[in-house]
Order: C-alpha cells, then sequence, then structure tokens
C-alpha cells in the first residue's frame, strides 16, 4: 500500500527529535521525496529506506530548511554506485539556484555520475508534475516569500489524495489542491508574513471540505500540540492531527 512518511515536521529552526518539514510519497514502484534536508542518508534509513530506493525529488523551494540537504544526497548517491536515473522537479526559480549550488561543488567533474533529470514546472494552478501509475502529483504556486509550489498527491490504486500545502499564507491556490482531498498537510507556523497559523490551517480546511487535517512545519517553543489542535478546530470540525517525526499517512 502506497503511504506518506513524514521525515520531519519542524518549521525552519529544528531540534532533538523534530527535524526540518520533508515527506516521502513511498509506492511500491515510485518513492518521491519532498525536499531534503540534514542527513538523507540517516533520516531515510530511520524510515525504512535506502537513498537508492528515491526515484523521484520534488523541491518546493530555494529555502535551505527545505533543500539543503540536496547536495549531500546526490553525493551519497554517487558514493554507494547509483547508476539509475535522478528526476528532480521544480520552478525555474528552484532548480536554477540548486543547479547553481552543485556547480560551487563542481559537480560535473565527478566521475562516473548518475543521470540527473531537472524538470521545470510551470508557476501555474493544478500543473501536472508527475503521472505514473501508482501517483499524479499537481502542482500549484502558493503564497510563501519567495517562488513556492504546493501538491496534490493523488494515490492511483488506493483512491486517496493528499495535498501539501508547504510554506504558505492562506491562498485560493491550496484550496484548489485540497479540494476534497482525504488529508490536507497544511504548515502552522504562526500568522506572519508567508506562512500561515494553525486556525488559519483549519480555515483553509474547512474551505477545501477535507477528511482530515495535519498540521506540520511548527514550532513547540510557544504552543503545545494541544495548543495548536485547539486552534485549528475553532474553524475546522473534521479531524485534526499534529505531524510527527517518522509519521505514516496512507489510507484505511
Amino acid at each position: 500500500m502506497s503511504k506518506v512518511i513524514v521525515l520531519g515536521s519542524a518549521s525552519a529552526v529544528p531540534y532533538e527529535d523534530h527535524e526540518n518539514t520533508h515527506l516521502v510519497f513511498m509506492g511500491k514502484e515510485h518513492t518521491i521525496l519532498v525536499d531534503c534536508v540534514g542527513s538523507p542518508v540517516t533520516r531515510l534509513r530511520l524510515a525504512g529506506l535506502g537513498i537508492n530506493d528515491v526515484t523521484d525529488l520534488i523541491l518546493t523551494h530555494f529555502h535551505p530548511d527545505h533543500v539543503s540537504g540536496v547536495p549531500l544526497l546526490l553525493m551519497n548517491m554517487w558514493l554507494v554506485g547509483r547508476e539509475k536515473q535522478l528526476d528532480i522537479y521544480g520552478l525555474h526559480h528552484t532548480l536554477t539556484r540548486m543547479e547553481k549550488l552543485m556547480g560551487f561543488y563542481d559537480w560535473g567533474s565527478w566521475p562516473n555520475f548518475f543521470p540527473v533529470i531537472f524538470h521545470r514546472l510551470p508557476s501555474e494552478t493544478m500543473t501536472v508534475a508527475l503521472d505514473n501509475e501508482e501517483f499524479l502529483i499537481h502542482t500549484a504556486p502558493v503564497k510563501h516569500l519567495i517562488p513556492t509550489i504546493g501538491l496534490r498527491v493523488g494515490f492511483c490504486k488506493e483512491d486517496f489524495v493528499v495535498a501539501y500545502s508547504c510554506d504558505t499564507e492562506p491562498c485560493p491556490d491550496v484550496v484548489s489542491l485540497a479540494s476534497r482531498a482525504n488529508v490536507l498537510i497544511h504548515e502552522a507556523t504562526g500568522n506572519t508574513r508567508g506562512h500561515s497559523s494553525a486556525a488559519q490551517a483549519g480555515e483553509i480546511a474547512h474551505r477545501s471540505e477535507v477528511d482530515t487535517l495535519c498540521l506540520i512545519h511548527y514550532s513547540l517553543n510557544e504552543k503545545g500540540p494541544e495548543d495548536l489542535i485547539a486552534e485549528a478546530q475553532k474553524n475546522f470540525s473534521g479531524q485534526v492531527i499534529l505531524a510527527h517525526d517518522l509519521m505514516e499517512i496512507g489510507a484505511k
């Protein structure tokens, strides 16, 4: 059965047992990593995966707390002898900067490097990013500090849909991505520029008519888990859960 594994659930500042937010969508034939931070080998192993299980990488935006682990991921894949192609998806803004970053590491000189293909996605609502026998993934621009995409991931064999807001203020495109999804994974950093509070996430979940709201990209410095859930429940009558590292989400 396909599933989502939350590899990290923290906002920009991580701490013990609470890594920066990134996810993996796992099927039988495809393992799709969404953002990459920290030590990719270690985090994937904790989730029961190897780095060469990853078939695709989606980068939501070029902020360090979402993409800082990419150079290490690529180097580790190369060092363990990867040969199969890795497909990387993102906006032009994101991928151009990632290519420049890898250029500083002079990765073009690394011998026998495996194929890496960059797929530049248009900044348009409901863009089809991936379409295979296991997953249908749409993207849309959301309202963050720099160009950023959110996701709608359809699990083709389970008739199950998960939406992911990524970092964003409340915006119509998240409602479109999440429309009647089974689960909306929505950030809850706080009501600040480029971000959303748990209450605002609850309002988006209500407008999207989702079954379950999962809060992610949050800090526990000022509010506890119960506070965040209660805040979201003020605007959303469905199930509200709080993401935690290595949590699994799938069709029941």
